[in-house]
């Protein structure tokens, strides 16, 4: 884990260093200190983010109490659940490295692993209908007003991406039978690199027992229980609404008055960005994104509500400054406040995992 911990801290921090020099001009920074500062925003942002996480977490919880109503997970518990995956989210092309961890420590409180990876699965497929919706209103907002053409590539492949995993997770809830052989296949292409031997018959009684709970899970979640997947929708939702608002109070905060829903929309944008397959995190692409796409909102809200910096450094010049010092802010509040919870949580979460592992060894010893 060290190697895409540092690269994706240093990618972060380098790219952040490359906007500021173009945007930020040694001249500006006395000026840039005479902003009155709105700390009050800052705290609301730090607030809604957690607000985002805790609601993730309701929804953590409503889906796996529904794919296996024996075991009762609470909202704080899915909650360290979702804090604690943040950071292997944070280091991983397309936050792909969060899945495994809380398929992991729903395993551990009890559901299996089929059951567990429908709840986790059953949040992607969530957040994907959710932002497909949204993206045609953000084309609308935004249209004619995109000129990057380097946004306008990351947007089109993004989109095609979530199409295309929309289309293989239904191909999965669907075709479990053809889910198991392809399963099987990898399995016996890996176990050759493996020096731990397990019975083929074991390995297959496994796979196809957690994709037949993986199966079953999403049908009750489709079929029977529509209303759960609905409510947890809903959450999704709220969920969003809370993370995309972090952007705005981080530009209220700076003393941006601006538009917050063109805000939201460029939010929608950057999430599908930051979904590509990328760098670790997708840093450095998440960092242009952000200048890209806010630097209209920023000149959009200069030209209807003005800023002091406009009097003393000319529009202009004030447009790339608040840019380069919105881009640190927000990745201070977002990428790094994550990466710091998520590690924490996780450190708490793993030292205790591993704790009880022990003591249950040693029992069976004794």
């Amino acid at each position: 884990m060290k190697i895409p911990i540092i690269v994706s801290i240093l990618l972060s921090i380098i790219f952040i260093l490359i906007i500021l020099y173009f945007t930020v001009k040694p001249e500006h920074i006395k000026y840039i200190k005479t902003i009155k500062i709105q700390y009050e925003f800052f705290i609301l942002a730090f607030v809604f983010n957690f607000f985002s996480w805790s609601f993730w977490g309701l929804r953590l919880k409503v889906l796996s109490n529904a794919a296996e109503p024996a075991i009762k997970i609470s909202w704080w518990e899915s909650t360290k659940i979702v804090i604690a995956n943040l950071f292997l989210a944070g280091i991983t092309p397309s936050m792909a490295g969060g899945e495994p961890v809380r398929i992991y420590l729903l395993n551990k409180d009890g559901l299996s692993f089929g059951c567990a990876t429908a709840s986790v699965l059953g949040e992607r497929l969530l957040d994907a209908i959710f932002l497909l919706i949204c993206v045609p209103f953000a084309f609308f907002i935004f249209r004619d007003k995109i000129d990057i053409a380097y946004i306008n590539i990351g947007i089109t492949i993004g989109i095609i991406i979530f199409l295309i995993a929309i289309f293989l997770f239904i191909y999965a809830i669907f075709k479990p039978e053809k889910i198991k052989g392809i399963l099987i296949w990898i399995n016996e292409k890996i176990s050759r690199f493996s020096k731990k031997k397990e019975k083929k018959s074991r390995v297959i009684a496994r796979i196809n027992s957690e994709v037949d709970n993986f199966h079953c899970s999403m049908m009750v979640f489709l079929k029977k229980k529509r209303a759960v997947f609905l409510s947890a929708g809903f959450l999704t939702f709220i969920m969003w609404v809370f993370s995309w608002l972090i952007a705005s109070m981080v530009l209220f905060g700076m003393g941006i008055n601006h538009n917050i829903i063109y805000s939201m929309a460029a939010q929608v944008f950057l999430i599908i960005i930051i979904m590509m397959p990328t760098t670790p995190g997708s840093t450095g692409v998440t960092e242009l994104s952000v200048a890209g796409l806010y630097s209209f909102i920023i000149c959009n809200a200069l030209v209807t509500y003005g800023h002091p910096l406009v009097e003393v450094l000319g529009f202009d010049q004030a447009l790339l400054a608040l840019t380069g010092v919105f881009v640190l802010l927000y990745k201070l509040m977002t990428y790094f406040v994550n990466l710091i919870m998520g590690a924490f949580f996780q450190y708490r979460i793993f030292r205790s995992v591993a704790s009880f592992s022990m003591d249950m060894i040693k029992k069976q010893e004794n």
